[in-house]
């Protein structure tokens, strides 16, 4: 679906857009932690381990749902505090987060399982597609664990980690 061109875009050029709208370095973890790891609260991403300040985090959020990557709706327990979802652009991110987590683990020492990760390499439509059956069905149970490092808590994987060798 084409939007209307943004008047403060650099150009026409697809990626270029894209980058207005992702390319800081916090809205695709945002992203991934709606998508992957079922994060759905303004505390969940402060906590979720990348360090983001909460007026950064307010920033995002904010831009993301003026982008059209992310809807607020109030929380059903409490009105007063509200759960992000995805939209349907947002859930069309799957398919690029698994590639960048994919190429991260192959081009950088990260703290994924290279089991898991070779894993979702040789079953990527199954992935994207559980991916989107959650966002579909609404349901927060995490894709995959978060990634752990060795100096925090302890994973609880028993596959070897850092960068994968192809």
């Amino acid at each position: 679906m084409s939007a209307k061109p943004s008047a403060n875009r650099r150009s026409g050029c697809p990626v270029s857009a894209a980058l207005d709208l992702l390319g800081d370095r916090w809205s695709l973890l945002i992203v991934r932690d709606i998508m992957v790891r079922g994060y759905r609260t303004f505390r969940e991403f402060q906590h979720s381990g990348e360090g983001i300040a909460t007026n950064i985090l307010t920033d995002r959020l904010q831009r993301l749902e003026t982008g059209g990557i992310l809807l607020r709706e109030a929380a059903a327990n409490d009105g007063r505090s509200a759960n992000y979802r995805l939209t349907e652009k947002g859930i069309a991110l799957a398919p690029v987060l698994l590639e960048l987590l994919i190429w991260g683990a192959h081009q950088e020492v990260t703290d994924a399982s290279s089991a898991a990760i070779e894993q979702m390499e040789q079953n990527r439509a199954a992935v994207i597609a559980e991916a989107v059956r959650r966002w579909e069905q609404r349901d927060p149970t995490p894709l995959i664990p978060p990634f752990v490092s060795e100096a925090g808590a302890k994973s609880k994987s028993n596959f070897p980690k850092g960068r994968l060798r192809r």
